[in-house]
């Protein structure tokens, strides 16, 4: 009995999973091109920013380290 229950309930929620998905906006092949293009940007821009306050930061350390 316990194992009939749990079938039925997996089975409405494939149903319902399915019936949300019918519902999503799935973007155009062009707009992900852009978005993806924008992510890597972003992300090559702070990562050359944090890569430049690392190193500003490393020659300040050693500077005080010498002295």
């Amino acid at each position: 009995m316990v194992k009939f229950v749990a079938v039925r309930g997996i089975g409405t929620y494939i149903k319902e999973v399915r019936s949300e998905l019918n519902k999503v906006v799935w973007p155009k092949k062009e707009e992900v091109i852009k978005l993806t293009t924008v992510v890597f940007l972003v992300s090559a821009i702070v990562s050359a920013y944090l890569g430049g306050l690392d190193l500003l930061f490393t020659k300040l350390l050693e500077l005080l380290i010498k002295s």
